[in-house]
């Protein structure tokens, strides 16, 4: 089980860096955004692997505010991106 929460962890935190790196270098808005948000399941991915390796539910409010947070922040931004052109 220690082996297979290391093989998530690196493959969780190489994702991030792939997302932090499109944060940073996104030729548009709408590319920062979407790494945002793969930024955020990222996140939501590794409280859910958190969960299951120790057996709790503890931060299962926490994996649904950021789903929300995730979904609405899209959707704002895609209708401010369709009403600006």
């Amino acid at each position: 089980m220690t082996i297979l929460f290391g093989i998530v962890a690196v493959i969780l935190g190489f994702s991030a860096l792939c997302a932090i790196y499109r944060v940073a270098r996104g030729p548009s808005i709408l590319d920062r955004v979407l790494a945002v948000d793969v930024l955020l399941a990222i996140v939501g991915g590794a409280l859910a692997a958190d969960m299951v390796f120790n057996g709790h539910t503890n931060s299962l409010v926490i994996l649904v505010a950021t789903s929300v947070i995730g979904f609405i922040a899209s959707v704002t931004v895609a209708r401010f991106v369709t009403e600006r052109k």
